[in-house]
C-alpha cells in the first residue's frame, strides 16, 4: 500500500502533489528546491546555499518516511545553469558525505520559485 508522506519541517508542496510517497520499501520524494521553511523564501547565497537547503528539506521528508540520506539510492538533479555544476557538486558532496547514490543531472530552462537547483531522491526504508 502506498502512503503519502508529509514532513512538518520541510516546505509544503507548491502544487497538488505529495512531498513523498512510501511504496513498500521504497520512498520516492518530490523535487525540493532550496526554500527555507522558516522564512518561505529561497536560501540566500546562490547555488551552494540552495543545494544545502534542498538537501536539508529532503532529509526531513525522508525522516518522516522512516529513512534517511544514507539510504538514498538514486538522485535526480535539475540545474538552472550547468556552469554551476562544480559548485553544486561541492555542496552536494558536503551534505551527502560517503553516500554516493546513482545520480542524473540535467540543465533546465526554469525551476519553481526562481530556484537554481531542484533535487529529488529515491530511498530504501530497510
Amino acid at each position: 500500500m502506498n502512503r503519502r508522506v508529509r514532513a512538518d519541517g520541510a516546505p509544503p508542496a507548491l502544487g497538488p502533489y505529495s512531498q513523498a510517497i512510501a511504496a513498500g520499501e521504497l520512498v520516492f520524494t518530490a523535487g525540493q528546491v532550496g526554500i527555507d521553511p522558516s522564512t518561505g523564501h529561497l536560501a540566500e547565497g546562490g547555488i551552494t546555499a540552495e543545494t544545502k537547503q534542498a538537501c536539508a528539506n529532503l532529509a526531513r521528508v525522508l525522516e518522516a518516511a522512516d529513512t534517511g540520506l544514507d539510504r538514498v539510492v538514486k538522485a535526480t538533479v535539475f540545474l538552472l545553469d550547468m556552469d554551476e555544476f562544480q559548485e553544486f557538486n561541492a555542496a552536494y558532496a558536503a551534505v551527502m558525505g560517503e553516500c554516493r547514490p546513482a545520480r542524473s543531472t540535467v540543465q533546465v530552462v526554469r525551476l519553481p520559485a526562481g530556484a537554481r537547483v531542484e533535487i529529488e531522491f529515491i530511498a530504501t526504508r530497510y
